[in-house]
Parts: C-alpha cells; sequence; structure tokens
C-alpha cells in the first residue's frame, strides 16, 4: 500500500502535539510567567463562551486579639472574601492548502512543510494575543486605576527626545516599585527591540551561557529578558511598553476542540483539473488570562462582532476590569519609554 497524506500527518497525534507543546515553545513562556492552569484546562472542554475563576484574597491585617480571663469577652471572627475573574475562550482556527501539482513541479512537498510550521503558527498567535491582552490591561489601568501599574518617561508628542525618555534602570527600579513590599516578585521583562538596543548600548544585559559559551538566555537586573517586538503602541510611533512580570502573572490554556477536529485535511482530486488539491485545517479552543482581571464582552461600539475576541479586541480596555482587591496583588507592572 503507498504511503498516503494521513500517514504523514496523524491528525488525533499532531494536534495533541500542538497542545502539548505551546507551553514550551517560545521564551515568553519558557520564562515561567505564563503557566498552564488546571481550571482554565478543564474549562475549556465545557461549553459556553467564558468561565468564572475565584479566587482567595488575603487574611487582614487587623491586629491580634490580647487574651483574658474574663468569660463574657468573647472573640468576634472575621472572615475571609474572595472574588472572582471571568475568563474569555477563543475558538481558533487557521487552515492552509497546496495545489499537489506545484509540490510536484518544484521537487518538495509544501505540505510537509506546512505541518512543520504549524506549532510555530500558533505560538505567534499566542504571544500577539497575550500582549494585547496586556495593552488593553494597562489603558484599563491608566483610565480606571489611577495609573498605578504604570511608569510613564515617554514623551508624546512633538518635542526632541531626551536620554531621560529612554529605557534607564531608575525608571525600571521605579516600575519595579509600583508593586510596593512585592517588588521582588518580578521576574522577567519583555521589551521591544528598540529598547533592548538602548540597553546593549549601555552595556546593561547579562549573558547566561552553558559550558561551551552558548547562550541559554539573557537577564537585565536579574530578571530574565525577552524581546517582542508586539509591544508599541498604535498610532505613536517612537513609543514602546516595557513589560514586567511575576512568576504565573498570566494563566493559559490550550485544548483541542469539544467536538469535530483539532486537525483536519482535505482532499478535492478534481482541482486543477483533476491534478488535485489537499488542505490542512488546523482548531484551537484557548484561554490567556492575566492574573487580578476579568473579562466583559462589552456592549456598544465595544461589543465584539463574532463568537471570539480578535487581537484588536483584546487591546480595548472596555473589555478589562481590575478585581484583585490590592495592585500589588497583580504581578505585572508596564514602563513606558522612547527607546
Amino acid at each position: 500500500m503507498p504511503v498516503q497524506i494521513q500517514d504523514v500527518v496523524v491528525p488525533e497525534g499532531f494536534t495533541q502535539y500542538i497542545v502539548e507543546n505551546s507551553l514550551v515553545s517560545t521564551a515568553l513562556f519558557q520564562s515561567g510567567v505564563a503557566v498552564e492552569n488546571g481550571v482554565m484546562s478543564a474549562q475549556l472542554s465545557a461549553g459556553a463562551e467564558s468561565f468564572t475563576v475565584p479566587c482567595w484574597n488575603d487574611l487582614t491585617d487587623t491586629e491580634a486579639n490580647i487574651g483574658t480571663d474574663d468569660p463574657t469577652d468573647v472573640s468576634t471572627p472575621f472572615k475571609i472574601n474572595a472574588y472572582s475573574q471571568n475568563v474569555r475562550k477563543s475558538f481558533l482556527n487557521q487552515a492552509w492548502s497546496e495545489m499537489n501539482l506545484a509540490s510536484e513541479l518544484s521537487g518538495s512537498d509544501a505540505l510537509t512543510r506546512i505541518q512543520s510550521r504549524v506549532m510555530a503558527y500558533w505560538n505567534r498567535q499566542y504571544e500577539f494575543r497575550l500582549f494585547a491582552s496586556l495593552l488593553g490591561i494597562m489603558d484599563s489601568n491608566v483610565a480606571n486605576d489611577s495609573g498605578d501599574m504604570v511608569y510613564d518617561i515617554s514623551l508624546q508628542g512633538e518635542g526632541t527626545v531626551a536620554p531621560s525618555n529612554l529605557f534607564n534602570y531608575s525608571s525600571f527600579v521605579e516600575a519595579c516599585g509600583t508593586l510596593g513590599d512585592r517588588m521582588e516578585d518580578i521576574k522577567a521583562l519583555a521589551v521591544h527591540s528598540a529598547v533592548y538596543k538602548t540597553m546593549q548600548s549601555l552595556n546593561q544585559i547579562d549573558f547566561i551561557r552553558d559550558s561551551d559559551n552558548n547562550i541559554l538566555f539573557q537577564t537585565y537586573g536579574g530578571k530574565v529578558l525577552i524581546q517582542d517586538d508586539n509591544l508599541t503602541i498604535g498610532g505613536t510611533p517612537g513609543v514602546y511598553i516595557s513589560v514586567l512580570f511575576g512568576a504565573g502573572a498570566v494563566g493559559f490554556a490550550t485544548a483541542p476542540p469539544r467536538t469535530g477536529y483539532g486537525t483536519e485535511l482535505f482532499r478535492a482530486p478534481n482541482a486543477g483539473n483533476g491534478s488535485g488539491l489537499t488542505e490542512l485545517h488546523s482548531r484551537i479552543n484557548l484561554a490567556i488570562h492575566p492574573l487580578g482581571f476579568s473579562w466583559s464582552d462589552s456592549s456598544g461600539e465595544n461589543a465584539l462582532a463574532g463568537p471570539s475576541p480578535m487581537i484588536a479586541d483584546l487591546k480595548k480596555p472596555a473589555h478589562w476590569t481590575r478585581v484583585a482587591t490590592q495592585r500589588k496583588s497583580i504581578p505585572l507592572a508596564f514602563l513606558v519609554s522612547n527607546g
């Protein structure tokens, strides 16, 4: 029996490969700032467009009681409070196709190349959606919580950018300091390449190498350093956002669709006047949610146009509300600069 396309791409196994490896394929996820959440993973396989994740607040710091020998002097117990976060699901898919004659003439199998890049495609989509969510949260924080998670040194608009408008260590410390006595919770720093160049020109990046002198990862101020050119403010050229993450700042889960197929192959043998066409369809259910915020589908001009939020929707502050009772309970901070 000849080798068939099903022998090259086994749909069920291929889907599981995408789901299981999504957390270890990028520097962002390797840094530990995005953590697979068991509750989110379980809920992705259930119905509904969103779900609620409850979180306990800490015990209040009311002064302890002083004991007495008076039997009528009765202590009053306190209670512990909780808050809930609404997490939005995204039902995503993408498809690719090849004309069989094109692969035949090129001497290279286009579908094999497509298959080898599907994982990388989804990883980029995850990061696009994560950073879009973070931009939405930052703008929501400025609009609704006095910008207590944001330290802005940028010059936005007319004028000459000065050294004080560029990323610098003092401003990095100030951004960490928005967490108060939890500032050491910051473990990773994501920056635009323009900011990275500023760091590099000041020789402020440390390179962690293995025994063969290969670079394992980079750090700034003892924090894992990540580059991503999505960290810009739309419509404001030359202004960049650096994101400071604590461990577990973002909950993350992927799952194959509950019904249907995560990976599906379609053949149209009569296409190309009989030369044939092959399509590969990939489907993922995804939840990415920063800790301490709740999602709303909103209404009016901010209402979702479809059953899942687009990247542009994730950037809108109207969809995000901070529900954590303390700012320092959220292991995130933002530094805005001109490079």
